[in-house]
């Protein structure tokens, strides 16, 4: 008899906690943390270790296109956000995507000697060729606050933005490979000269052209706006082999490049 009741409590025990797992969130957790574990002004460290694993499940979600539309980063993962764009675990992630772009050139039957002027690639800019990371130090920001668009063109026209790392060596390998370069921003024409002269200082040069967003292009969605241009390259005959972008309205919509090649920015998110 005691031994059935001790099996039935152990049971029951078990069905307990296997519907408070399916339930559990990290955030729940957290509405409670001031009333106990924080009493003495002391984060327990399991709490501390299950936000950084929501942090980075947020994060590894915006950049597969899960989490989308987003205005600021949770105020719980600014941090985790800033350590990883400021780590070299960041560098070594945009080595690797180099690294993948490297190898879709062997799919390629264009070379240097073969190229008839009409094979093209197109890059972004912000977070693809040159770095907006100094702005959101200098700032403290990182995702926390909804980018101030004002603020954030006064530090383009001051052309400080350091080149993404490992990008120049690959902008310049697609160059010499004899393929034509488009650069394609939603920055706006009126920062078109800071915009040269930054992309020169970071060491980019020899594009065939620079595209901008004109007056006729401001209330659009940049989603909309960057598949424009895919359409008008591709009307003029050339054969886009690649986009590579930080966000995924880089590549929305058609037409659609051979392939695409995301950086990472859990910073902010354009539609």
């Amino acid at each position: 008899m005691g031994r059935s009741i001790f099996l039935s409590l152990a049971l029951a025990s078990l069905l307990v906690g296997v519907v408070s797992a399916r339930d559990w969130n990290i955030l729940n957790q957290l509405k409670g943390l001031s009333s106990s574990s924080s009493q003495n002004g002391i984060v327990s460290s399991g709490v501390s270790t299950n936000l950084k694993r929501y942090c980075e499940s947020w994060r590894i979600n915006v950049e597969v296109h899960n989490v989308r539309n987003f205005d600021v980063v949770p105020q719980e993962c600014v941090s985790h956000v800033k350590k990883y764009m400021t780590s070299s675990q960041y560098e070594d992630d945009v080595e690797r995507a180099v690294d993948e772009v490297i190898l879709h050139f062997g799919s390629m039957c264009c070379t240097k000697t073969k190229c008839d002027g009409m094979d093209a690639w197109i890059f972004d800019i912000d977070d693809t060729l040159l770095s907006t990371i100094p702005y959101h130090e200098k700032n403290g920001f990182f995702g926390g606050e909804k980018l101030n668009s004002t603020k954030f063109e006064d530090w383009m026209r001051k052309r400080k933005a350091p080149p993404v790392p490992h990008m120049v060596k690959l902008y310049h390998d697609i160059r010499e490979r004899g393929i034509k370069i488009f650069l394609v921003s939603s920055r706006k024409e009126y920062l078109r000269s800071a915009t040269v002269d930054n992309l020169i200082q970071a060491g980019y040069y020899g594009w065939s052209n620079l595209i901008l967003r004109g007056i006729e292009d401001e209330h659009k969605e940049v989603k909309q706006y960057m598949s424009e241009k895919r359409t008008w390259l591709m009307g003029l005959g050339y054969r886009v082999w690649g986009v590579m972008g930080s966000q995924w309205s880089s590549f929305a919509g058609c037409p659609l490049p051979k392939r695409t090649f995301k950086l990472p920015n859990s910073i902010y998110y354009v539609a």
